[in-house]
């Protein structure tokens, strides 16, 4: 896997993530919203760690810089 995420792509991801979370946790958002914000939240940090999207794939999206040699 080849990383396509770049430094801020992943940053905003993770801050979502823990904005979905502190959502969650103080209960300012229930029910099916809430499942899916967090199995969202899950994603965000999961693809934010590995520094890979598998949905820029199709559209050949890419926000990592390559550094020049």
């Amino acid at each position: 896997m080849k990383k396509n995420m770049g430094y801020v792509d992943r940053f905003i991801r993770i801050i979502l993530a823990g904005i979905i979370v502190f959502l969650s946790v103080t209960q300012r958002i229930h029910g099916t919203l809430n499942i899916v914000l967090v199995v969202l939240a899950i994603i965000f940090l999961l693809t934010s760690l590995v520094g890979f999207c598998p949905l820029y794939l199709p559209f050949k999206l890419s926000t990592n810089k390559k550094k020049a040699s």
